[in-house]
């Protein structure tokens, strides 16, 4: 499995770190079955979070047509004003502000290549696209989540419901091909279901007792019985 997870300028660091340490650990632990690396869609280059200006590097461009996993991370900044919504009209990527706050920083991918490639990933079958916290609402908002069942941090469940999609309040949601965490450290969940889905339980147990972590939860599917009540 090789997993490409996705830079943008105002990037949340623990949204990549937290499971692309699952992923490298994996690949250790399953003896080279798992493969990760940082990516953007203008290529390789030096990408600045959110998180005071912590810059990290892609070494490629996001390629849509690589099977494995594609992993969309949200944003780092001010939580934002009730109500606020996302700005899709903000200058170029890497002119932005330390102020600025979460929905302007994810809505400002929406001006770059991202959203096309993230659409051709998502129609490749051999491809699982996923997202932790506000990298759902950049699928959703370049309208590639309508009607399908995801989470995102707590905050943004509100923002996730009115572009569409089935925001469901889970810590993790597996939707097959598409696969969603809440808030930032879900990513550590996110990484492991996958890690356990696509490469064995044995090695996802030795890189969750590796990390000293306990998954949370139980992963959301569409399966079972509807509940009555709760």
């Amino acid at each position: 499995m090789h997993a490409q997870i996705v830079l943008f300028d105002g990037f949340d660091p623990l949204d990549v770190i937290a499971p692309y340490e699952v992923f490298y650990a994996g690949g250790a632990a399953s003896g080279g079955g798992v493969s990760v690396e940082l990516v953007s869609a203008e290529g390789p280059r030096e990408v600045v979070s959110g998180t005071g200006r912590l810059t990290l590097r892609a070494t490629a461009a996001l390629d849509p047509a690589r099977p494995g996993v594609v992993l969309v991370p949200g944003a780092s900044g001010r939580i934002g004003e009730p109500g606020e919504a996302p700005d899709q009209e903000a200058g170029a990527a890497g002119e932005w502000r330390r102020d600025e706050s979460i929905p302007v920083l994810l809505g400002r991918t929406l001006t770059t290549g991202l959203p096309e490639l993230l659409r051709a990933a998502m129609a490749n079958p051999r491809i699982t696209v996923a997202a932790v916290c506000g990298g759902s609402l950049v699928l959703a908002m370049a309208g590639l989540l309508e009607g399908r069942p995801a989470t995102t941090h707590h905050l943004g469940l509100d923002l996730l419901d009115a572009t569409g999609v089935q925001a469901v309040d889970a810590r993790v949601v597996d939707d097959g091909d598409l696969v969603t965490g809440a808030g930032v450290t879900s990513g550590l969940d996110l990484g492991l279901h996958l890690l356990e889905r696509e490469i064995g339980p044995r090695v996802a147990h030795a890189v969750e007792r590796l990390f000293a972590h306990e998954r949370r939860g139980i992963v959301w599917r569409r399966e079972g019985p509807v509940p009555v009540t709760v």
